[in-house]
């Protein structure tokens, strides 16, 4: 086993690592580990979440999977440090213990290798724990990347849970009077404020169908405890400040979006990145960020620039450059210049392997907003790319990804030797990832998006009556009325989310559109401080639909939204919700 002096060397070496990473320096940093991977904890779970990392940021399925094989491997190299009694069983008994007469008066003088000592509990199987509960809470995330149902995630509970309460006590530990800071302790501390800060920001988010297995089994979390557990552990310097801001980072600017309503803390996100930026500024990770706040912002080019800069800054790691052809590829959607949208989708259908049945129907759904003058770059035949998507399914962990559902869902209509076209295939999908929520705060793109609906609307007006007109009706309604809700005409918009909910019995095969019409009402009238009705709707939403496409997402929406309706206008606290701590 190694001293304290050795555990100090593995977190400079591994901080060190992290360092190399941020800089590019992939594969150097990857080398500084892996001799060391078998025989120290910190090295294999740095080894380990880099990789992750590289997972998280590129949804790549082999990426995936080397990291959750790593990951494991860290955990057994963690699991060999640990004590063998448990030691969460140690602390508990040291933190809840009713009177103070077991302990002597200078027990309090102790520094915490003593403290720990006298439980028979070394500093180095205290890190350990923290570490093995690390690799579970990272094998964990991992799970969600696979699995948006979270099946996977309610089926491995128990390990979940050994993390989750792992973090529990420590936390318990640290905030005892009886913890004295020693030697490391930020790096401990900051690791306790990761788990918990994650364990409580994720599991608020869940939809209450999820959260009610979970509750069972004695999971709980609040939002704003979670999001204060990160912010400390972002603002400390230790081993885990970077991971904490991570998180932060995607939190502020996805997780809201695609699973939220689209109401993220920009700047927020901007203060945590300042400071990586000037420390990195050609860190390919914190360019990324940084096009991703200028898309949230509104400035697309700006946005644009960044992920040309991101793309640029390293050449190692080209799966990297597919997460900047995803964002550029929306970015010229939310433009409406559909060739350089297609050139993306293009690209990301020949480079990435994530999803080719999703990549080749936004190819197929860029070419049906071409003019009549317009070639195809690649003489590719739309009804012929939109066939073709049913074939490309695929399966990460035995689950089809939600996003490649949804689009053979649309694409079987082409199936049929006189298809139906859909009216507008990228503004639908754009409304599955939220751009609305982003294109909203430039009025300029909302009308002109606003603009191409009303085309559409009108094109679909002339056109032969088939058994698919409400669906492609409504379809337009909702993405105008999020239109119009952005540009203040507020009226408008809730006749068009109502229109879809009044017409629901005609809606044949898209039925996702009525909860996602109630919503969207929703958050119109929470706009609105209409509260009451707000909460109706969501209720409404929630409880009397299923086995619609893309339904996990929705309810996660509608869980974001039922946490800004029922919070209190005076703190922000979400009602009821009770800490890790």
């Amino acid at each position: 086993r190694s001293s304290t002096s050795d555990l100090n060397v593995a977190l400079r070496e591994c901080m060190a690592a992290l360092d190399l990473f941020l800089n590019n320096k992939f594969s150097d940093a990857l080398a500084s580990l892996q001799a060391k991977t078998k025989d120290s904890m910190y090295h294999a779970l740095t080894y380990a979440t880099i990789l992750e990392m590289q997972a998280m940021m590129t949804f790549d399925p082999q990426d995936i999977l080397n990291a959750g094989n790593t990951m494991k491997e860290a955990q057994a190299t963690c699991q060999r440090f640990r004590k063998k009694s448990t030691v969460a069983d140690s602390i508990n008994s040291l933190v809840h213990r009713q009177s103070l007469e077991h302990f002597t008066e200078g027990f309090f003088n102790y520094s915490l290798i003593d403290l720990f000592s006298s439980l028979c509990v070394t500093l180095e199987e205290i890190h350990a724990e923290i570490c093995y509960a690390e690799c579970l809470l990272q094998r964990a995330a991992l799970t969600f990347l696979q699995d948006e149902n979270m099946v996977s995630f309610i089926k491995g509970g128990i390990k979940v849970r050994n993390s989750y309460q792992t973090y529990r006590e420590l936390d318990s530990l640290i905030q005892s009077p009886h913890y004295v800071k020693g030697e490391n302790h930020l790096h401990f501390e900051g690791g306790v404020k990761l788990g918990v800060g994650a364990f409580n920001l994720t599991l608020s988010m869940f939809p209450a169908r999820i959260l009610r297995l979970l509750e069972f089994v004695g999971f709980s979390g609040n939002k704003e405890h979670g999001l204060l557990q990160l912010q400390e552990g972002a603002s400390s310097y230790s081993f885990r400040s970077v991971l904490c801001t991570m998180l932060l980072l995607c939190y502020h600017t996805f997780m809201t979006f695609v699973l939220g309503t689209g109401k993220g803390n920009v700047e927020e996100a901007e203060r945590l990145l300042k400071p990586y930026l000037a420390r990195y500024p050609k860190g390919a990770i914190f360019l990324f960020f940084a096009g991703r706040i200028e898309t949230l912002k509104g400035n697309i080019d700006a946005a644009v620039n960044r992920y040309e800069e991101c793309c640029e800054a390293q050449q190692y790691w080209k799966q990297f450059h597919h997460m900047c052809y995803w964002e550029l590829m929306w970015c010229f959607t939310y433009k409406r210049q559909w060739k350089m949208a297609f050139f993306y989708a293009d690209l990301l259908s020949k480079e990435n392997t994530w999803s080719k049945a999703t990549y080749i129907y936004m190819k197929a759904a860029y070419l049906s907003m071409f003019g009549p003058d317009d070639c195809s770059p690649f003489g590719d035949n739309e009804a012929e790319l939109f066939r073709i998507v049913p074939s490309l399914k695929l399966k990460i962990a035995g689950k089809s990804l939600p996003t490649e559902k949804f689009a053979i869902r649309k694409a079987r209509r082409y199936l049929s030797s006189n298809p139906v076209p859909l009216p507008v295939p990228p503004l639908e999908m754009m409304y599955i990832w939220n751009g609305y929520a982003v294109i909203g705060k430039c009025p300029n793109l909302t009308e002109g998006m606003l603009e191409t609906l009303n085309e559409a609307e009108e094109a679909l007006a002339r056109s032969s009556a088939t058994e698919l007109l409400a669906d492609d009706r409504c379809v337009i309604k909702l993405l105008k009325g999020l239109c119009l809700k952005h540009l203040g005409k507020i009226s408008e918009a809730e006749d068009h989310f109502n229109y879809i909910y009044l017409n629901e019995k005609k809606i044949k095969y898209d039925h996702y559109l009525i909860p996602n019409a109630l919503l969207e009402l929703a958050i119109l009238y929470l706009d609105q401080d209409r509260r009451e009705e707000a909460i109706k709707l969501l209720e409404k939403a929630k409880q009397n639909y299923k086995n619609y496409s893309m339904e996990t997402r929705t309810h996660f929406r509608i869980q974001a939204a039922l946490h800004q309706a029922k919070s209190a206008p005076e703190n922000g606290m979400h009602c009821g919700a009770s800490a890790v701590s």
